[in-house]
């Protein structure tokens, strides 16, 4: 964002001080249907005002940039189902328990999950607006302008379309970082070391989306030649920012706020974490059973795997309550054939399969 509109954007949000209650979000923007862009006018505020979660300075941004909602909504969805995708097999999977908080309570806590949600929710926003550039959805961006790669062939050509990365990234620390930054919280208070790691982990899902675009290259020439290149920048499929950001789960660093208002090391033993690090700042819970107070659905009625020693086997899905056995049908695609030309037919196979289920 550039200009007068970032201008005007940057004194909207400074204008935002209040304590917002962390009750919604605008993750709640993957979970309720928004109008295309087409179908409003700039400007109008209804559209804004009705819009649940969305903090002051996220409203304020909203009145201006209404045509980027629709978008931050599909990366919201697309950063939802990569969450559930990464965390099928743990205890805690990523469920939505609601339209407004998404995930619920269990977000309050400062755990490792949270960590992740932030990030891949903030990858998701730059994955979707770069994207929304490159297809010309929206007025205020458009293909990527990124200088052409020192360490790309001379006769190759750089060109094409590219997925505006810059833009999305500098739009998605506008908007979803707002939440945090109209904060005014305590120095060296538990609030203000929540509010620093969130801006942690956004900072990190953005710069997974940044550091996975790559170059794309086509061929042109006769016959496919291939004798030359046009070769722009592209995103990289979601989910490899989905696994690289798992990754970064698992090697999270445990911090704690200092008395001047800084996020440190618990064990000073690691190594300082990085702006593509992920950081928590509270123990996660076991997520065993369900609890009201902290947000956790438990494990009951979840599907184990009875021969694996890993997070999904019965023993440790189920906290070693046991689990039931029970059989199912499952029909599959089978016999599958070749007919010229051109398609395959396949019969549908039944089998009847053991699965078991957490007590």
């Amino acid at each position: 964002m550039t200009g007068p509109r970032l201008a005007l954007a940057a004194a909207l949000l400074c204008s935002c001080t209040s304590p917002v209650a962390d009750a919604n979000s605008w993750w709640s923007l993957a979970m309720n249907p928004i109008q295309r862009p087409e179908m409003y006018i700039i400007g109008a505020q209804p559209v804004c005002s009705q819009l649940p979660g969305l903090s002051p300075g996220q409203r304020k941004l909203c009145q201006l940039y209404q045509e980027h909602m629709v978008f931050i909504g599909e990366g919201a969805r697309s950063a939802i189902k990569e969450c559930q995708y990464q965390f099928r097999q743990r205890r805690w999977n990523c469920s939505t328990v609601d339209n407004t908080s998404v995930f619920g309570r269990v977000m309050k806590i400062g755990s490792r999950e949270t960590a992740f949600t932030y990030a891949v929710s903030a990858a998701g926003v730059v994955n979707a607006i770069s994207r929304a550039c490159r297809e010309g959805e929206l007025s205020s961006c458009g293909c990527s302008r990124t200088a052409r790669p020192k360490d790309l062939p001379r006769d190759w050509l750089w060109g094409g379309c590219g997925d505006n990365v810059e833009y999305g990234y500098r739009f998605a620390k506008e908007f979803v970082d707002a939440k945090e930054r109209e904060k005014n919280y305590v120095r060296g208070s538990e609030e203000q070391a929540r509010m620093l790691m969130n801006l942690q982990n956004n900072e990190a899902g953005r710069r997974a989306v940044y550091k996975l675009a790559d170059v794309a290259c086509k061929c042109h020439g006769v016959s496919g030649s291939c004798s030359l290149k046009t070769c722009w920048l592209q995103l990289a499929d979601f989910r490899k920012v989905g696994d690289l950001l798992k990754e970064k789960y698992d090697s999270a660093a445990a911090m704690r706020i200092s008395r001047k208002g800084k996020l440190e090391l618990v064990n000073n033993r690691f190594n300082v974490p990085t702006q593509e690090d992920l950081v928590y700042v509270d123990p996660s819970p076991d997520y065993c059973l369900r609890n009201e107070t902290t947000g956790s659905l438990g494990t009951q009625g979840r599907l184990c795997n009875k021969t694996s020693e890993g997070m999904d086997g019965c023993e440790l899905m189920c906290c070693g309550r046991g689990y039931d056995q029970f059989k199912s049908v499952q029909v599959e695609r089978c016999h599958c054939k070749f007919h010229w030309c051109c398609y395959v037919k396949c019969k549908k196979c039944t089998e009847i399969v053991d699965q078991y289920v957490c007590k």
